[in-house]
């Protein structure tokens, strides 16, 4: 039958039991949900049984939660209710797992925790009774499956002495009697269910060793409807944090398990932990993995050689809140950082045959040991990052990236390389014991050494200097891909800052950088101006008490805003004299006295003709101040022309993000972009009427629907600078626009706005 039920357990306690049904898409809400309440702690396994082939059968549920219970729940009708506890006193169940006896219709549960032995409870009158402890393992057994085969039934369970146990459980006839020979022989575990009068045995039939860390999860291939029957398939599949995936099935001469006829996928090298969990896809072609870190791995079966499998494109992301996206200047794609240590680079994947435009990770330019806090675009292929440590650092893509990229997007490689020079480094590589993303130039790359015992063993070959090899991709790259040979070299530090990184901001003609760091005093609170050309720092401007949380140039670059955490902005203009570069002085600002705001000032943007900036904060007030006019040459007269053109809007909840589309309504209207801290997004366009503010100047357009926000807080907003739609045939249309936000709930997401329909 279609599967259409869903269990699963999470750290709010409780269980949920979800129903799809209709034929509806998930985005029509046809699911319905029934919560099971009574564990006091995480539930952390979870599994459920149906008591009969009948659709709508009642349900048989077991959950094992960090609360040293195991809860057994049963389902009738649309009602769901706790029928037994069965308590493991100090102990922790990790894995519970659901079946019926061979030939009968009797639940067996099995239990494996951090006792090192599988329990095994068999209901008898409609209670789950401890039948049988099963020993072996010497660490906490972390996963445990049953699989129905023919007349047997078969146990798999792994645990953290890196071992699997395979175990069989089948009937045991009465009227064989015991021969006394001696013959060596497999222990039996015997044991009698009074229902039904059978005994059973059960036997080892198989430890498999070959992972060589913790293994955390072993599944059995599902089985397949063939002749009307159900057939199980004897293979196995196992994740462990060795940074391995291995399938498992028994020698066809000898029906032995070797690892020989298994296979065996993962990823070698980079920064990662290692696997958390697999599954086999139904018809057993593909399997899935996911890593400590939350990256999804999938591998397919080539048609050609069963043994082979290759890695294919899956979705990835980020792991952690994401804390600030930028498009490119071209607006072909955007960067991404976020508290998980990662840079991230997306781009939409053009086939070659197909019309549709998806989106991927092709590139991770930076893994780092710091939370990613802020990233400004300094080029089209450079950009700087600032995390928690008091270092700015500045990566410039490499050659093989560009080809990949042109490969993958369908953009020719003159367009990418009018303005690239032939001397690109090939990629990027962590040496050894640095921290720092080295180039790799063509005559780096070591020639691979033909692959014989002897030269691995020597632990100079075991860890080689240059990880990076360069690949020819045609679509997006996986996961093992990403974390080795996408990196972006670094190309220089910036040093002056004297705590974290807080915010960074490029002038619009990419010839300054400002940053800023946390700060509690004043004199840590300056804002620091550097050179793109030199590196070199042009100038320190101070004003503000406490952190500054964002910066933003005007788009013709004649001014830089600042606001903090003092509930302040500040307005500082270039007084560019061309010879000597930049030259930024204070010309406008809020103090005590003339303060709108009454909490931290979280975003600020510009309109794009430059007459106008934005500010938003957690007070929930977002406010348009003009008119900077550079006309007004005294800083006495600009104090006094800058002041609120707008009403103040109040956006319902803290603003943590606003931005102000480049381009206009077709009526020359201003659109502006809310993020809000319960992750909505709304959107509001502005004119300004007469010379007094009126609250019919803001129109609110668009508020983004719940499945469409985010979870959690909007940290950033960002429009793309041209219209049309990245990757689409629409490239120059008036009538698109997008808008990318990333929010604490670990997602980045791109809208589609309709300049006309607003």
């Amino acid at each position: 039958a279609s599967e259409t039920e869903l269990v699963s357990g999470g750290s709010d306690k409780q269980l949920i039991l979800w129903e799809w049904y209709g034929t509806g898409t998930w985005n029509n809400q046809l699911v319905k949900s029934i919560p099971l309440k009574g564990h006091a702690e995480a539930v952390c396994a979870v599994d459920a049984v149906y008591l009969s082939d009948e659709p709508d059968s009642n349900l048989l549920i077991a959950s094992a939660a960090s609360d040293s219970t195991v809860r057994i729940w049963s389902r009738h009708g649309s009602e769901a209710k706790c029928i037994e506890i069965l308590q493991f006193g100090n102990g922790f169940v990790m894995d519970v797992c659901l079946s019926f006896l061979p030939g009968s219709n009797v639940p067996v549960l099995a239990c494996g925790g951090d006792d090192c032995k599988i329990n095994l409870f068999i209901q008898q009158n409609g209670q789950f009774q401890k039948t049988l402890i099963l020993p072996g393992h010497e660490d906490w057994i972390r996963g445990i499956e049953w699989a129905v085969s023919g007349e047997d039934l078969f146990l798999a369970n792994c645990a953290q002495d890196c071992l699997i146990r395979i175990w069989k459980v089948c009937t045991k006839s009465k009227q064989l009697p015991e021969t006394d020979d001696d013959s060596i022989r497999l222990k039996e575990n015997v044991f009698t269910v009074k229902d039904t009068d059978t005994t059973y045995a059960i036997t080892l039939e198989s430890v498999l060793a070959g992972h060589e860390n913790w293994v955390y999860a072993v599944h059995w291939q599902p089985p397949f409807s063939k002749d009307g029957s159900m057939h199980q398939p004897m293979r196995i599949l196992s994740a462990s944090m060795d940074k391995t995936v291995i399938i498992w099935e028994p020698d066809k001469e000898s029906g032995v398990w070797l690892e020989q006829a298994s296979v065996r996928v993962g990823e070698v090298g980079g920064n990662t932990l290692g696997f958390f969990d697999c599954q086999f896809s139904p018809d057993g072609s593909m399997i899935v993995a996911h890593a400590f870190h939350g990256a999804l791995h999938l591998w397919k079966q080539t048609t050609v050689n069963k043994k082979e499998w290759t890695p294919e494109v899956v979705i990835s992301g980020h792991f952690n809140s994401v804390e600030d996206v930028k498009w490119d200047p071209e607006g072909e794609f955007i960067i991404s950082v976020g508290s998980d240590q990662t840079t991230r680079l997306f781009a939409p994947w053009k086939r070659k045959q197909d019309t549709e435009v998806t989106w991927h990770e092709i590139a991770r330019p930076q893994v780092h040991g710091y939370d990613m806090r802020c990233l400004a675009m300094t080029g089209r292929f450079q950009f700087v990052s600032g995390a928690d440590e008091k270092v700015l650092r500045v990566f410039h893509a490499p050659k093989n990236f560009i080809e990949n990229f042109s490969n993958i997007t369908g953009i020719s490689m003159e367009k990418l390389c009018s303005h690239q020079s032939s001397d690109l480094p090939e990629g990027a590589t962590v040496p050894a014991l640095g921290l720092s993303n080295k180039a790799v130039f063509e005559g780096d790359m070591a020639v691979q050494p033909a692959e014989d015992e002897e030269t691995f063993n020597t632990i100079s070959n075991q860890y080689p200097e240059v990880y990076f090899q360069p690949l020819i991709l045609t679509e997006p790259p996986p996961e093992d891909h990403l974390l080795q040979n996408t990196l972006w070299p670094e190309v220089q530090k910036l040093y002056g800052h004297g705590y974290e990184i807080f915010c960074v901001a490029c002038n619009n003609s990419n010839t300054v950088i400002a940053s800023a760091c946390k700060a509690s005093k004043k004199e840590h609170a300056a804002i620091i101006l550097w050179s793109t050309a030199s590196w070199k720092k042009l100038q320190s401007l101070s004003f503000h008490n406490l952190t500054v949380t964002q910066l933003a140039f005007s788009p013709d670059d004649k001014f830089l805003l600042a606001v903090s955490r003092d509930r302040n902005w500040s307005l500082w203009r270039n007084q560019d004299s061309s010879e000597s570069g930049p030259d930024f002085s204070c010309c406008a600002y809020t103090d005590k006295n003339t303060a709108v705001h009454s909490r931290i000032i979280w975003s600020c943007d510009w309109t794009p003709d430059s007459k106008y900036f934005i500010t938003g904060s957690r007070d929930k007030k977002v406010i348009i101040w003009g008119q900077c006019d550079l006309s007004v040459t005294t800083e006495g007269n600009m104090l006094d022309s800058v002041k609120p053109c707008s009403t103040v809007l109040d956006a319902g909840d803290s603003v943590t993000a606003v931005s102000v589309s480049r381009v206009l309504t077709p009526d020359g209207r201003y659109i502006v972009a809310v993020g809000l801290e319960n992750g909505k997004i709304t959107l509001y366009t502005w004119k300004r009427s007469g010379q007094e503010p009126a609250l019919a100047d803001w129109t609110m357009c668009v508020e983004v629907d719940n499945s469409r926000s985010h979870a959690l807080a909007v940290k950033h907003l960002c429009w793309r600078h041209h219209a049309g739609r990245a990757g689409h045939n629409d490239q120059n249309s008036s009538e698109w626009l997008q808008l990318a936000s990333c929010g604490a709930d670990h997602c980045v997401k791109i809208f589609n706005v309709n300049r006309f329909a607003l």
